[in-house]
């Protein structure tokens, strides 16, 4: 779980951040969820996109997507959403500790 000033830190850093995986009319499947799983892996924060014509909300998908990979919702702004999920072996992002 993440703390306000963890949040605010990630949200920065996301802005800067190129939309890389996007929640398709296939909605969310098994090979979405392994992309979005290989992506957090990767990059420990990654913005994603959800299509009007889906069906489902950007809170949704990222409430949905989040419990499967293990991830944090970091933010959801209209049909974009952040997650993060700090990665053991490829370290990348330092977050503030929590105090």
């Amino acid at each position: 779980m993440l703390t306000g000033k963890q949040r605010a830190m990630l949200r920065s850093m996301a802005n800067s951040l190129d939309t890389i995986i996007q929640v398709g009319k296939g909605g969310i499947n098994e090979q979405l969820i392994k992309q979005v799983d290989e992506a957090l892996s990767a990059r420990e924060l990654i913005k994603l996109r959800v299509f009007e014509t889906t069906g489902i909300t950007a809170r949704e998908a990222a409430t949905e997507i989040a419990a499967s990979v293990n991830a944090d919702i970091v933010q959801v702004i209209g049909y974009r959403f952040v997650l993060y999920r700090e990665s053991k072996e490829n370290k990348k992002i330092e977050l503030i500790k929590r105090s």
